[in-house]
């Protein structure tokens, strides 16, 4: 219980820290509903079933014996963000329309937030790291189970909380009259992570 506890309070600061899925989560909440931003929570959970799951079957080692393969995937992760950065930036100046006929997102939320957290390999090599860190080396399958369930549940509730606040009405409000300029502040912030993660992995 006390590595369980641990990894789950260290991944929570990790996820509360802000980032790419922070202003996804709030943006999506914003500028359609609080439930769509609860759906990209749902996405950024479920994306990190996966991570964890393959950081706990040793996907970290294979990075580590083909260096292509974590190379290609922080390309793909840094492209992704890439064209996310050029959707909000190209569609700032547009009025906002809060229904599912906005061209400012083309991707259904869930989806958007899953691509967001699947398309970073520095978050396998986190669980990875602190994984090899603190679990034992002979771990039990209800631990690994465990583990997977409360660094999903972390994300899950950490931007379900960020969604429901950003899609409250006044912050709404707020957002439709000075949309052109936070989008554009969004999106700029988003090329400039994109941009970096892009020459960390050339370099």
């Amino acid at each position: 219980m006390e590595t369980l506890i641990s990894i789950g309070l260290l991944q929570l600061v990790a996820v509360i820290s802000p980032g790419p899925s922070f202003l996804i989560t709030a943006r999506t909440a914003v500028a359609h509903s609080r439930w769509d931003g609860v759906k990209v929570a749902l996405g950024l959970g479920a994306g990190t079933v996966i991570w964890a799951g393959a950081a706990l079957l040793g996907l970290q080692a294979l990075f580590q014996q083909f260096d292509w393969l974590y190379f290609g995937m922080k390309i793909f992760g840094a492209l992704f963000i890439l064209w996310i950065a050029y959707q909000v930036i190209r569609h700032a100046a547009e009025p906002l329309a809060l229904d599912d006929a906005d061209g400012t997102d083309t991707i259904r939320p869930f989806t958007q937030g899953f691509m967001t957290q699947i398309s970073n390999p520095k978050v396998v090599v986190f669980f990875g790291s602190i994984f090899i860190a603190l679990v034992p080396s002979e771990m039990p399958l209800w631990m690994a189970f465990a583990l997977i369930a409360i660094v999903s549940f972390n994300e899950i509730w950490w931007y379900s909380i960020v969604a429901l606040f950003f899609g409250l009405r006044p912050v709404k409000n707020f957002y439709i009259h000075a949309k052109a300029w936070i989008d554009r502040v969004t999106g700029s912030f988003l090329g400039l992570v994109g941009l970096r993660l892009l020459w960390g992995a050339f370099r």
